[in-house]
């Protein structure tokens, strides 16, 4: 058995050797948004889409031309790349409303086969792929926050930290932990002990006593 299965894998791997991708289409379907306006500009983010062509066109259709709603959309591959359009999005303009909406799409590949038989029809292979998708709709608007997927606007991102309306900080995790105080060193524990015991108010000692606990 394992000579005939050794046998076979060549045959099968150069006859798929002979096929070449020549068309790939998605199956079209509705934007997964509710109530959105007929002239709504989506962009459609390809796997060998650039970047900074997007963006361009993107920012122009928010800034230049006014628009309240955008919509990033992509799928298989081109998903990491519609997300990180989105982030820069909402970097350079700020106070964007979002909903992410996720589901599968059907891919269509057309394989044609570079070496027929002679004299016999062109061969070809359709494959249909499900792949994931993703749907992301910007908005200056305020949108539904109970509806599934919504994120509210983030701060805009200045050279210092930035503080929400209560005060809070609304910064990165790894900028938050940057501003935590460290703690001081156990020496520094100990003499601020030694100082707080001389007041008579019991309850600064009772503080203290439980403060070196609490760090080590």
């Amino acid at each position: 058995m394992a000579a005939e299965g050794g046998g076979a894998k060549p045959g099968t791997q150069s006859r798929m050797e002979n096929f070449r991708k020549v068309r790939t289409s998605e199956e079209e379907s509705p934007l997964p948004f509710p109530d959105l306006p007929p002239d709504v500009v989506e962009m459609k983010v390809k796997e060998g889409s650039k970047i900074r062509n997007l963006m361009n066109f993107a920012m122009a259709q928010m800034e230049l031309k006014g628009s309240r709603q955008i919509v990033f959309s992509g799928c298989g591959r081109a998903v990491t790349k519609t997300i990180t359009c989105v982030e820069i999005m909402k970097r350079k303009l700020g106070g964007l409303h979002q909903v992410t909406k996720v589901r599968y799409k059907t891919l269509l590949e057309v394989w044609e086969n570079q070496d027929p038989l002679p004299g016999g029809p062109a061969q070809n292979l359709t494959v249909h792929k499900n792949v994931p998708s993703i749907c992301i709709l910007l908005s200056r608007d305020p949108l539904d926050p109970n509806q599934t997927g919504y994120q509210p606007p983030e701060p805009r991102h200045g050279p210092g930290t930035q503080l929400g309306e209560a005060g809070e900080d609304t910064s990165s995790s790894s900028t938050k932990g940057l501003k935590r105080p460290l703690p001081p060193p156990r020496e520094e524990l100990l003499t601020k002990k030694l100082q707080v015991r001389v007041p008579d108010s019991p309850r600064g000692s009772g503080t203290t006593d439980h403060q070196p606990d609490h760090h080590h």
